[in-house]
């Protein structure tokens, strides 16, 4: 047979070669997420087994203090008498009869209200009382001793005589009016009226405080109206007079609780020789009730305080794990301090402190500050070098 002649090769076709293409590809891109998911698993368990660096904290340890029992709150000084002076009736200013932050006493003039037209007519009806009462009088001699006027006619002198005395009393007391008297003991203010001005019933003049003794208003919350009895001590100060206490004791309780705000109102009279507290001021009040009481207390700072509880974290020293390292690989023995989350019940506060009824042991340290940086059983480092304040009484640094 004679040989068969050799067919020409034809190209691979556009479709086969696409197919290889897509093959290659593929297998590239595979190939480059398998390795770049290797490495991220691997970067994964080397962060995930990576141990964590100490968290540098301060502590405090938990103090056992006597903290008087104490009832705190927030007033407001008040004139045993105080007034802005007016007048009753009106008129114009004659005579100012006082200076500006003067002491005065009962009873002494202030302003002198012009009274000249009143006065005027009190000197007409005077005239026409003493001609009724003349007449009166001589009537009433006739009327006894010789029956010789009626008695109606007595009976009207005697009346005209009494309209009259009433008319002139009434004009005197007018007068009076016009005359503008302290009405008790105390310091004036700053004066607003001036000569000349006309001043209508009603009008400030000036004010008028007593200062010694004076009066603290403060309220308490319901629940306290069984701790609270008049006769009970209380010490006031004032942000005017830093460092100064006033002593007084409670002069009046007010006999109901307002429905709005559940709080009923206390007043103290406090004593005030030098006249250094001045009305209208805010004033700080407490009054000590029983005996101090024992209690734990730990900085203010070393509390979370959120609704659902308020907690610490409590330092602890354990036993370190087999197999721990430092961030340098190299094994760490012995024993570590931990930082282990604890709820708790608090008290009252006082100044930088807060005591703790339930939670903690006298003794034990707490974290003061890092808070935030804390988990549960994260390794810590105490310094103390510099510590949050832990004041029962705290001074401002400027003062």
């Amino acid at each position: 047979m004679s040989p068969r002649p050799d067919r020409p090769r034809r190209p691979p076709s556009t479709a086969r070669r696409m197919v290889v293409m897509l093959l290659l590809t593929g297998l590239f891109l595979g190939g480059l997420f398998g390795i770049k998911a290797m490495m991220a698993a691997g970067m994964n368990q080397f962060f995930d087994n990576m141990p964590m660096p100490a968290v540098s904290i301060t502590a405090a340890e938990v103090e056992r203090r006597l903290w008087p029992q104490t009832l705190d709150a927030v007033g407001t000084l008040v004139a045993v008498n105080g007034t802005d002076v007016t007048t009753e009736a009106p008129g114009v200013v004659s005579a100012i009869r006082f200076e500006s932050g003067q002491r005065v006493r009962k009873g002494e003039v202030l302003v002198q209200l012009d009274a000249s037209a009143e006065t005027a007519s009190l000197r007409a009806l005077e005239a026409a009382l003493k001609l009724a009462q003349a007449q009166r009088d001589r009537y009433r001699e006739l009327f006894t001793t010789r029956q010789a006027v009626a008695r109606a006619d007595l009976d009207e002198r005697e009346s005209e005589a009494e309209r009259l005395q009433a008319e002139v009393n009434a004009q005197r007391a007018l007068i009076a009016r016009k005359t503008i008297r302290a009405p008790f003991d105390g310091v004036l203010g700053i004066r607003k009226v001036n000569p000349g001005q006309f001043v209508n019933p009603g009008d400030a003049i000036v004010s008028l405080q007593s200062l010694d003794p004076i009066y603290v208003n403060f309220s308490l919350p319901e629940q306290e109206i069984g701790r609270v009895a008049v006769g009970q001590a209380v010490t006031a100060s004032v942000d005017a007079l830093e460092g100064r206490a006033f002593t007084g004791t409670i002069t009046a309780i007010e006999a109901r609780v307002d429905a709005g705000t559940r709080n009923f109102l206390v007043q103290a009279t406090l004593e005030n020789p030098e006249e250094l507290l001045r009305p209208g001021t805010f004033a700080r009040v407490r009054s000590e009730i029983g005996e101090p009481l024992q209690v734990l207390v730990v900085p203010q700072t070393a509390v979370s305080f959120n609704p659902y509880g308020n907690s610490v974290f409590v330092i602890a020293e354990v036993d370190r794990q087999p197999g721990e390292t430092d961030m340098e690989g190299k094994p760490l023995v012995g024993r570590k301090l931990v930082a282990r989350q604890r709820f708790i019940r608090t008290g009252a506060t006082r100044g930088d402190l807060v005591a703790v009824i339930e939670g903690l042991s006298a003794g034990e340290r707490v974290a003061t500050s890092g808070l935030l940086k804390l988990r549960n059983d994260a390794e810590v480092t105490v310094d103390n070098t510099v510590q949050p304040a832990a004041e029962e009484q705290p001074v401002p640094p400027n003062s």
